[in-house]
């Protein structure tokens, strides 16, 4: 009798999970949305699936031309809720966010505009601002609430966690919860409170330590300049839109303290001193700066990128004070020369004052999360007014700083806070 209870039970579950299978495949036919690829399954989701939606590449002209926007659908069950993650970037790689494992829930993971397969053929560079990509993430949000009309968050990692904000900042009746992990609210194209964290993360010692390294490199750049010749010609690296090899040299030199403490990838201990052959410093300094950074290769794909740093989003250059002795090639540390002469970059000052006045004033059910010690955390959100939000900031942590590599108790805390705004 056991036995045949069991059959019974396991023959309605796969009854149940063929209708999901047959109510998504149902929406996506009647909504005309083009299924590219079924993904290999994790054992979280019925199934994974990378679609085509049409976006309007001008949202007050949805008449006009259009582009196809890659999303990832990861399906279980739409009376849960959905996890909505911002790529912020190009979605090349498919991902489960934690807080979709945690809940074992449903996840659509989208694409930004201009980057990836979500490039227009022709790019207008006036309509990659944040408007219009929250635009985007609301025309999603307000098609897959037909099949998923249960809570929604919304969450992403670094500018994927900065267009959390803006779209809720655009469209805060679009989801329920906001989770943007170490997403900097910047200032200005060359926002100068990074240089007053710089002078003041970690420990006197540590940041001697990292400004010491960076003195010697400039200073005896002849010595190590060949070695980081051969290293970028190893990896096809050019340097032509930066102003040239020995140029990059300098900017490398000078991003060093930045992703040092940014990315926390090497003890201060590990810093290698002028003994080390000069290969071994130009190793040391690629894996912490990352010569790619300056390349020609990466500026172009990520061209994109930068324009939104110097138009809205806002951004960084170099404190030269103490280095402006050393350099030969590096006069104005700022992203500029990523874009085209002919491209307009005029900085929208007011926005980001509008978004802190939000975020003090209106914002509800944030979970904001930072590392101590990720260089991007001298422009985090730290004022939220009355707000129900909550900001957490693990100690010592660098900007791969997630929920899961928090301590227990404050892990426990942010999930406790996150089924709060759920109920």
């Amino acid at each position: 009798m056991k036995k045949l209870f069991l059959t019974g039970a396991l023959l309605i579950f796969v009854v149940l999970q063929a209708l999901a299978v047959e109510s998504l495949d149902d929406f996506l036919s009647q909504k005309g949305i083009k299924k590219v690829r079924t993904l290999q399954n994790e054992s979280t989701f019925e199934r994974i699936i990378e679609v085509l939606i049409e976006q309007p590449i001008d949202h007050t002209n949805p008449d006009g031309e259009s582009f196809m926007q890659r999303i990832y659908i990861s399906h279980v069950d739409p009376s849960l809720p959905v996890v909505m993650v911002t790529a912020g970037y190009d979605a090349k790689y498919y991902h489960t966010s934690e807080i979709t494992a945690e809940l074992r829930c449903n996840q659509i993971m989208v694409e930004h505009r201009y980057f990836g397969n979500s490039t227009p053929d022709s790019l207008y560079w006036q309509y990659l601002d944040t408007w219009q990509a929250a635009t985007d993430h609301h025309m999603i949000v307000s098609l897959f609430k037909e099949l998923y009309p249960e809570k929604w968050i919304s969450t992403g990692i670094s500018k994927g966690g900065q267009t959390v904000i803006y779209h809720s900042y655009y469209y805060p009746e679009d989801v329920d919860v906001r989770v943007p992990y170490v997403a900097p609210l910047n200032f200005g194209v060359e926002d100068e409170r990074i240089y007053s964290f710089l002078d003041h993360v970690g420990s006197p010692i540590e940041r001697r330590k990292v400004k010491k390294f960076q003195k010697m490199a400039l200073k005896n750049q002849e010595d190590y300049l060949d070695a980081f010749k051969a290293f970028s010609e190893k990896k096809s690296y050019s340097y032509e839109l930066v102003g040239g090899v020995e140029k990059a040299y300098e900017y490398c030199v000078l991003e060093y303290s930045f992703a040092y403490w940014q990315w926390g990838y090497v003890p201060s201990n590990k810093i290698p001193g002028k003994a080390a052959q000069s290969e071994k410093i130009i190793e040391h300094m690629n894996r912490v700066a990352g010569f790619d950074y300056f390349s020609d290769q990466f500026i172009v794909e990520y061209r994109p990128f930068f324009y939104q740093a110097l138009t809205e989003m806002g951004y960084y250059g170099y404190d030269l004070d103490v280095f402006e002795k050393y350099l030969k090639h590096v006069d104005n540390p700022i992203f500029t020369f990523t874009i085209p002469e002919s491209v307009d970059l005029s900085f929208n000052e007011e926005l980001s004052v509008d978004l802190q006045h939000y975020l003090n004033e209106e914002a509800e059910n944030y979970i904001f999360i930072y590392g101590e010690y990720d260089t991007w955390s001298a422009t985090a959100v730290t004022s939220i007014g009355d707000s129900n939000s909550k900001i957490f900031f693990k100690e010592g942590g660098s900007h791969r700083t997630r929920i899961n590599n928090m301590p227990k108790e404050q892990k426990e805390e942010v999930y406790t806070t996150l089924g709060s705004f759920l109920r």
